[in-house]
């Protein structure tokens, strides 16, 4: 099918940032305007637009899913799964990757710059929802002309995102694919989320959010969140397998509180490289986002409800060593959709990463998503 010539439209390609003027109504009642949303685009749209393909980010994630990164150079967060030859190709379909709105890195967030005031929102950005990051996306891609998607894809709190679509917009999703996601945030999820952001706010630098002025940036607390969380995104036998009990760089233990092991000083560097591309505040926001995503909640109490006006096809995986959302997560998903009369595929995957797996090396999941796509299409 012929594409639409896109090379001299602004609004394709990569690094873009586009202001609409809203205003976008929030789920905690404010509502938020201008809204600024960051993105990029890859490939070409059909004329019938019929090849839209929206892939939205985890917590930590930015819409940079397959270019590199212009703060750390690093490729692409999901470079395995999008690009030439991968199951989600520029050849074939156009991408959209946008910045949830109260991130950091060109969406509206707490650290973006109210217009009303000429300074930082912080802590008057308003509370958000996960529902409220897609009517944003909805906003974008009303912006670039798209009516409808041929699939929307996302792994944990991308998931989220995924799986909300068909529930809000069910007229213009036809596949869904939810990855290492869930249909709401469990008590331990929530637990892990409150120590980070307790972490953060016990920073003398937080000042309440009020840290954008003079540079001082509360690192101390959210390099603690970040260590807290990113235990949750591995597993024990994946953490055995790398790190076991080996020493970091000596003999033998120095009986202090250095970073004796391998392990503490991984966590360490996670925590330090952390704080150097992502703003606190926004890590706030966003894991409160999810810790209120409930989709059955919003429907009544019953998950089946949310599914009902939607024909998309759905496509759900876990994996076997993931216990931040593990496969019975899914599962309820699956009976839910099925309840509905929503067709619904599944599949557990046997990956020694955790929940980190659906980023990292997995020809399997590749497998997965690019028949589940190619079914779609046929």
């Amino acid at each position: 099918m012929a594409s639409v010539p896109m090379s001299d439209d602004s609004r394709f390609g990569l690094r873009r940032q586009v202001r609409l003027s809203g205003p976008l109504a929030l789920d905690g009642g404010a509502a938020l305007g201008p809204v600024d949303i960051a993105y990029e685009t890859y490939g070409a749209m059909n004329a019938d637009g019929s090849n839209v393909i929206l892939i939205c980010h985890a917590l930590t994630g930015d819409q940079y899913v397959a270019s590199d990164h212009p703060s750390t150079g690093k490729p692409g967060w999901w470079w395995r799964m999008v690009g030439p030859g991968k199951p989600v190709d520029p050849a074939d379909y156009f991408i959209i990757c946008s910045n949830v709105i109260g991130s950091c890195m060109g969406s509206s967030g707490p650290a973006s710059v109210d217009p009303a005031t000429g300074e930082p929102h912080a802590m008057r950005f308003p509370v958000i929802t996960i529902a409220d990051m897609v009517r944003a996306q909805a906003l974008l891609l009303d912006h670039l002309g798209v009516d409808r998607l041929c699939a929307v894809i996302g792994g944990s709190m991308g998931g989220m995102q995924a799986l909300t679509w068909p529930t809000l917009f069910p007229d213009r999703v036809e596949n869904c694919i939810v990855i290492a996601s869930t249909a709401r945030h469990s008590a331990q999820n929530i637990a892990f989320h409150e120590v980070g952001r307790q972490a953060i706010m016990a920073d003398p630098n937080w000042r309440g959010g009020d840290y954008y002025a003079d540079g001082r940036v509360p690192s101390a607390g959210l390099s603690v969140a970040r260590m807290a969380a990113h235990i949750t995104y591995l597993s024990e036998a994946g953490l055995t397998e790398k790190f076991g009990r080996r020493l970091q760089a000596r003999a033998t233990k120095t009986f202090g509180f250095d970073a004796d092991f391998q392990v503490e000083s991984y966590l360490r560097h996670q925590g330090l490289s952390f704080v150097e591309r992502f703003d606190a505040n926004s890590y706030l926001f966003i894991t409160r986002a999810m810790d209120y995503y409930d989709i059955a909640e919003d429907h009544g109490g019953s998950l089946a409800r949310a599914f009902t006006a939607t024909k998309a096809r759905f496509c759900l995986v876990s994996f076997d060593t993931d216990w931040l959302y593990p496969t019975t997560e899914s599962r309820i998903i699956v009976h839910a959709l099925h309840a509905a009369g929503a067709p619904a595929s599944f599949v557990e995957l046997s990956s020694p990463f955790g929940h980190d797996a659906f980023l990292l090396e997995c020809p399997e999941l590749n497998r997965v998503v690019d028949g589940f796509l190619k079914g779609g299409r046929a």
